[in-house]
């Protein structure tokens, strides 16, 4: 029978793992400070393996370190969501219309499935609900076979989820939540059609009202309250 992978991992994968998983969820927040023997105490390990995934998830912009090993979740700024909200208005349209012209019909299983039983996100979301989320969309990236372009969207989707959470706190109204239902049916239905004009606008227009667009305008808005 075959094993699951986590039974080969290192302990340094399962810090990383587990860490990723606590900071994408909301349980460490954003800003918090990290005690290391503490930390790895309740996760099990030894501190050197912890340090290893702490780099690691310094290098996806997750955790800040400084030179005395002091570590910190990063805190959520209003440039990077400006950032992540810019890139994502030009490369998940370009992935929405190539996904149109080059899906499979296996392309297409993995769309309908990950879309079925979707429902907006709520204001306070479960791992496994932004997992769902992000399952869909990933299913969109991989049929535009353009490695490059999914490998660059699956980047930023890992810092993006962080500002969700952040806007989710304040509760979307029924319209705006009907509007996301809408907008991932279209998506099926034009990428499945194979129009992939119709696929990029709908998609443009996913982002531009979506949640990491919301984190924007909330801390900017916050940071001009603090002047």
């Amino acid at each position: 029978m075959t094993q699951p992978a986590e039974l080969y991992e290192t302990k340094s994968d399962y810090a990383y793992r587990q860490l990723r998983r606590r900071i994408l969820s909301g349980e460490l927040e954003p800003g918090a400070v990290l005690q290391q023997r503490e930390l790895a105490s309740q996760i099990g390990i030894s501190t050197t393996p912890l340090r290893e995934a702490l780099r690691r998830l310094k290098s996806e912009g997750l955790v800040e370190l400084d030179a005395h090993r002091d570590a910190r979740i990063a805190p959520l700024r209003a440039e990077e969501a400006r950032d992540l909200l810019e890139i994502r208005k030009s490369l998940d349209p370009l992935a929405a219309g190539l996904a149109a012209e080059r899906r499979t019909s296996a392309d297409l299983h993995a769309i309908r499935a990950a879309h079925d039983g979707l429902e907006p996100l709520p204001s306070h979301p479960a791992y496994e609900q932004l997992v769902a989320h992000r399952a869909f969309h990933q299913a969109i990236y991989r049929a535009s076979h353009n490695e490059l372009l999914i490998e660059a969207l699956d980047a930023l989707w890992d810092k993006a989820d962080r500002y969700r959470r952040l806007a989710l706190q304040n509760e979307r109204g029924q319209a705006a939540r009907d509007e996301k239902v809408e907008e991932h049916q279209l998506l099926v239905d034009h990428i499945a059609a194979g129009d992939s004009r119709a696929a990029a606008e709908i998609m443009r227009r996913h982002i531009d009202t979506s949640l990491g667009a919301a984190a924007v305008w909330r801390l900017g808005h916050d940071r001009r309250d603090e002047r």
